[in-house]
């Protein structure tokens, strides 16, 4: 839909009346509003207007068109001049632009509330969710220098299957993973489609268990008939009613879960999660930030020992807990997300932890072998 010029003078107009009136911003109200404020337009105009303006006044404004667009997973605005967008390949700009810095920061601080969250001079970013499970991020000048930005992460619009993300002998070992209950995280950087993965791995599960999801915000979309999700929540004013992931994964473990998950391992949850899968909790998974699988013991070990534990203890922990890692990657200049490599976790002599390739994924080509493979195919015997 193209967008309307509609005059700031007149939008403001249609704000301060449907403010005073209490009205839900609706079509039919913002269209009456535009009536009411005796503007010389056409039925077809208003309508238009009417969009336009419910955009500017409940929507993303100018940004709405891009999150319509059925390939768009990242909205990116940097400042009023900059808008770009991730369509699935890699970031391009688009020609929208904001009228000025002061729209781009309403738009922000609208967006904020919306979530329930504050964001001006006093507290300069947000990090929430909006409904429908759009994940915001703005952050304000002068923290922002260069205007206020704002990115947002729209979820999957469909769940995938776990074929059409790991094609051949790779979807195989990954069933395995699954089927055999491993305890195992999936690794990558930003974008890789660690999330993707895990739910088209969560949609494997036998129907008959029970998959606790903790996430910050509601990511994972697996196809089973048993899910129930818990979701932090952010202190409010007032600086009290905060509820960590480390809480809920405390509580996940009250609910009789078969599979707990947690959407991302960032913070001292971990101690909590490697305890649970150390007493009993097989099958147990989320998702991790690294850029290589070698770096997965040195992560783990930074956010487990800021949480207390020693590094011997961390390295025990992981060592009992954890079976598997599954690494994704994105190819260069924005390409495909594709499964790079599997790994087990193994215990060296010195008593810390090594994770070793059982299956690499090159970018063409069948898949290598590694030094792992067996290892792998004992605790999975259904691996090819």
């Amino acid at each position: 839909m193209s967008r309307v010029n509609v005059p700031p003078e007149l939008v403001e107009a249609v704000r301060v009346r449907l403010a005073r009136t209490a009205a839900e911003p609706t079509a039919a109200q913002v269209a009456a509003a535009l009536r009411a404020e005796r503007a010389v337009l056409g039925d077809a105009e208003v309508l238009a207007v009417a969009r336009a303006l419910r955009a500017d006044l409940i929507g993303a404004g100018p940004l709405e068109p891009l999150l319509a667009e059925p390939d768009v997973t990242d909205v990116l605005v940097n400042g009023a001049r900059e808008v770009w967008v991730d369509d699935g390949h890699g970031l391009r700009r688009t020609p929208v632009v904001f009228s000025s810095e002061d729209e781009v920061r309403r738009l922000a601080q609208r967006l904020a509330a919306a979530a329930g969250r504050r964001l001006d001079d006093a507290c300069p970013y947000v990090d929430a969710r909006l409904s429908g499970g759009v994940r915001l991020h703005a952050i304000l000048p002068p923290v922002a220098p260069e205007g206020t930005c704002v990115s947002l992460r729209l979820p999957p619009r469909r769940s995938f299957t776990l074929e059409e993300l790991v094609p051949g002998p790779g979807a195989a070992a990954v069933r395995a993973i699954i089927a055999a209950r491993l305890a195992f995280l999936v690794t990558g950087g930003t974008g890789t489609g660690k999330t993707t993965l895990l739910s088209a791995m969560l949609s494997l599960a036998d129907p008959g268990e029970r998959l606790l999801l903790v996430e910050d915000s509601s990511e994972l979309r697996p196809l089973h008939p048993h899910v129930v999700r818990l979701e932090t929540r952010p202190s409010n004013l007032e600086g009290v009613g905060e509820v960590t992931l480390r809480d809920l994964v405390r509580q996940a473990l009250r609910m009789r879960p078969d599979r707990l998950v947690v959407g991302e391992v960032r913070g001292s949850e971990v101690v909590d999660l490697l305890g649970a899968l150390n007493t009993g909790h097989e099958g147990g998974c989320g998702t991790l930030h690294a850029n290589n699988p070698a770096d997965v013991p040195a992560r783990l070990e930074a956010l487990a020992c800021a949480a207390g534990l020693t590094r011997e203890a961390v390295h025990s922990q992981i060592a009992a807990a954890l079976d598997a890692v599954i690494h994704v990657v994105r190819d260069p200049g924005g390409g495909r997300r594709r499964v790079a490599e599997i790994c087990t976790v193994e215990r060296a002599p010195s008593g810390l932890i090594e994770i070793t390739p059982a299956l690499t994924f090159p970018a063409n080509g069948p898949p290598t072998p590694g030094p792992a493979l067996p290892s792998l195919r004992a605790q999975a015997p259904t691996t090819p």
